[in-house]
């Protein structure tokens, strides 16, 4: 279930994220967290500006945490209440499929002037989280520098932590065709490089070519009139030529790091392939990852095998070791029986209602009702061990809880080894 603070950040224009350097794009279906005990969340969108939560749990020992978050970009005026918004709002879908290339904003585009001199700004967000009893303390800093770049600062600070903490500085370059991240940990004084390239078209090029199709045709043109309508005309068939859009991708990418103070370092190294929205058969992403220093040997599958329904699977080897692991997924969401429709994209069924996909991978319900359509979310994974993990996600009235349970299929005393209830309220 997605974080009340995570849903507000997700409010803003789109950033640079870490994700965008990430060659796997699956975790949330095999890897997904089951809830323990009894945990409770309050949030609350106080002003555009400022979102504060608070956390009540109990796993034998009562705890909680509070947190606050700050942005001097106003959030868009976008409900927030639990009773205002759908499920989907607070659970992601798995499968996220990758969007076509678009070309960084110009950075004239971000300039703000007024009576000669340049008034704009740089946008930042700040975010805090206390965890209580422990007095653990959680800081976050993130500021975009640019169209293609943007800084993020995180420390924790915790009495059990060698030093009493430590700090981590990533910053984040998206060019469109290839995407870094340059890391510095205080942790062992860790060095770290990540970047990942789009072979195919770089959609820079496209855009050049219109600007400059657009000089040519104002500095030819006699006239100003005959100047705008050549220039819409041919822009027109431009762009109209370049409108074909992939319907696959294929990239690759590569991490190293290196700790100063334990002189240890590492590396990894994979390939992906995954279809854009512009292929007419059912949305898939292949991924194959390589560790050559610790042996692993990685690869993974995922297909959105309907419209509400994605499976995954995943093979783990070792060629030092010879261990290996297997991991399926499911992912299968429910219509309630009162028969809302479902489309992702272009096809509608059921009674007119829709339900559709945003950028970042989150189903949106366009029901009259606004929370009407989806009864729930199911997802399950086993592994080769028997290892069963189940969470299902749903609401009752204007609260939205997540209820799972971790289920060894082997028996044993510790057959169910943990079963938990999460629920969220925000206002």
């Amino acid at each position: 279930m997605l974080d009340f603070m995570d849903y507000a950040s997700s409010l803003n224009p789109p950033s640079i994220t870490p994700a965008q350097s990430s060659l796997t794009s699956i975790p949330a279906l095999l890897d997904f967290p089951t809830p323990l005990g009894i945990r409770l969340h309050i949030s609350s969108l106080s002003t555009p500006h400022f979102a504060s939560s608070y956390t009540l749990a109990s796993t034998g020992l009562l705890t909680g945490s509070l947190s606050y978050l700050y942005t001097s970009l106003p959030l868009p005026s976008l409900p927030t209440a639990t009773r205002s918004l759908s499920l989907p709002a607070f659970t992601p879908t798995s499968y996220r499929q990758l969007l076509p290339l678009r070309p960084p904003d110009p950075p004239w585009w971000w300039e703000i002037w007024h009576a000669g001199r340049r008034i704009d700004t740089r946008d930042a967000l700040l975010y805090g989280r206390l965890y209580l009893p422990n007095s653990t303390l959680e800081a976050l800093y993130l500021r975009r520098l640019s169209p293609t770049s943007q800084v993020k600062v995180s420390a924790v600070s915790d009495s059990r932590l060698p030093n009493g903490g430590s700090m981590l500085a990533l910053l984040a370059q998206d060019k469109g065709k290839w995407s870094a991240e340059y890391m510095y940990s205080t942790d062992s004084a860790l060095l770290g490089v990540r970047g990942l390239y789009n072979f195919g078209p770089d959609p820079r090029d496209a855009e050049e070519g219109l600007v400059s199709l657009a000089v040519e045709e104002l500095a030819s043109s006699s006239s100003s009139s005959d100047a705008l309508a050549s220039l819409a005309e041919n822009v027109k068939t431009t762009a109209t030529k370049n409108s074909i859009e992939p319907v696959s991708r294929f990239s690759a990418g590569a991490e190293v790091y290196y700790g100063l103070l334990n002189k240890s370092g590492g590396m990894s190294t994979g390939v992906r392939f995954a279809t854009l929205p512009a292929h007419t058969g059912f949305p898939y992403t292949m991924t194959v990852t390589l560790n050559p220093l610790m042996g692993n040997l990685s690869s993974s599958y995922s297909v959105r095998a309907g419209d509400l329904l994605s499976l995954s699977s995943r093979f783990d080897f070792n060629v030092y070791s010879y261990e290996s692991g297997v991991v399926m997924g499911m992912e299968l969401w429910k219509l309630r029986e009162n028969g809302a429709g479902d489309e992702f994209g272009a096809e509608r069924v059921g009674d007119g209602k829709t339900l559709g996909r945003s950028e970042g991978g989150l189903l949106k319900e366009n029901t009259a009702e606004g929370i009407g359509g989806i009864a729930g979310c199911l997802k399950a994974r086993i592994d080769q061990r028997g290892s069963l993990g189940l969470l299902w996600e749903g609401r009752v009235k204007e609260l939205v809880y997540s209820c799972g349970a971790s289920i060894d299929l082997r028996g044993g005393k510790d057959m169910i080894s943990g079963v938990g209830l999460e629920v969220q309220y925000s206002s």
